[in-house]
Parts: structure tokens; sequence; C-alpha cells
């Protein structure tokens, strides 16, 4: 911008080698397949155990905004391990991820994780940790010879959405006022005190009355 009228002379720093301090990112496409070349190791160091890590819970997401959606966990409760059959100590060794902070507060999403947790047991196949002397639980030789190590998620959650069909609408769906329900709603939900307090003095005036 040019100085306007018999103001000082502007003094702009030029000369300042910005290009010395260019954050740059040359190294991007050698980074992503240093990262390729890492996870490739890895998954041959815990092979067989899968690449994504330990089984994770069905969870809602918090709030009313998203609680409708269905989403991975971090662990599973002890009450959930506790329903299937599965020792808190256990879990973890064959590759399911335990969390003792959530609790359950819904008996569907307990169902739903112990449903969840039994059919990965039956689906499991477990290696001896001597070849020579297997335990009982342990997997039989047909067994391990069909294991394959699993890439992606373990037992990944699938939302199912069910479409509903077209149909005719009815007439008290036509009349339904769903505004002034609501409000209706509302108005009884702030009144249920007052409602119920008034109810009782009028028991209490007509016992009275009796005597």
């Amino acid at each position: 911008m040019a100085p306007s009228r018999n103001g000082m002379l502007l003094n702009p720093h030029f000369h300042k080698d910005w290009q010395k301090r260019v954050r740059t990112w040359f190294n991007q496409p050698a980074r992503k397949i240093r990262r390729r070349k890492a996870r490739q190791v890895k998954a041959r160091l815990i092979a067989p155990r899968p690449v994504g890590g330990p089984l994770r819970p069905q969870v809602r997401c918090p709030t009313i905004r998203y609680h409708t959606k269905v989403r991975a966990g971090r662990g599973f409760t002890l009450e959930e391990l506790k329903a299937a059959g599965i020792h808190k100590k256990t879990a973890r060794t064959i590759g399911i991820a335990v969390d003792s902070r959530r609790r359950n507060r819904s008996t569907e999403s307990l169902r739903a994780n112990v449903q969840r947790l039994k059919e990965y047991r039956s689906k499991l196949i477990l290696f001896p940790r001597k070849a020579s002397a297997p335990k009982k639980g342990d997997s039989t030789e047909e067994e391990l010879k069909m294991a394959t190590q699993l890439t992606g998620p373990v037992m990944p959650i699938k939302t199912v959405y069910k479409k509903e069909k077209a149909r005719v609408i009815s007439e008290d769906e036509k009349n339904f006022k769903a505004f002034a329900s609501l409000r209706m709603a509302r108005a009884n939900a702030r009144l249920f005190g007052i409602r119920a307090k008034r109810a009782k003095d009028a028991a209490d005036q007509d016992v009275e009355k009796k005597k």
C-alpha cells in the first residue's frame, strides 16, 4: 500500500532469508515406504496373530447427536467377560481387549457383546505354548494347519440399515400434529409436580370434610 500525505517513509523488512526457514515435505514418499515396511515387519513378528490388534467391543457413540451410530470401543467390560465365561486375565492372552472402567448401562449392549465374544471364541485357533505338550483348550493339529494371519480389524462392526417399504399414509398420521404434541409433552412434564401437589391437597381436604 502506497504512503499517503506527508507521513514517515516506510521501512519494509524484505531481507530475512525466508527460504532457509521454509518447512519442506520432500521426504513424504520415502516416509510412506518406511511405514509400509515397518508394518510388514511387525506383521511377520506377531504372526500368526491378527495384524489389526485385539478384538474390540461394539459400543454406541456418546451424546444425542451420535448415539444412533455403532462403532468399535476400547475393550470389553468385566461383566461381559464373566457372562461369556472368559477370565479377565486369560482374555488379554487370547487377543481380547479388556476395559475395566467401562460399565454396561443396557441389557442390549451386554447381550450383543457377550454374543460377539462367544462367536470369536468359537472361531479362535489357539496355538499351544509347547507343540510337544498341548493343554486343554488348545486347537488340534488339523486346525493349526488351517490357520492364516488375519489382516484388517478382527470381526469388523457392520452397520445394518433396514430400508422401510413404501406404504400409504394413514389418516391418523395425516392428522398428527408433531409441534403441538411436543409442546403438550413439555407442558405436562413441567406441570407434573404442581398437579400432583394440587391433587394431594384436594384429597386431604376431602378427608377433612368427611371427618
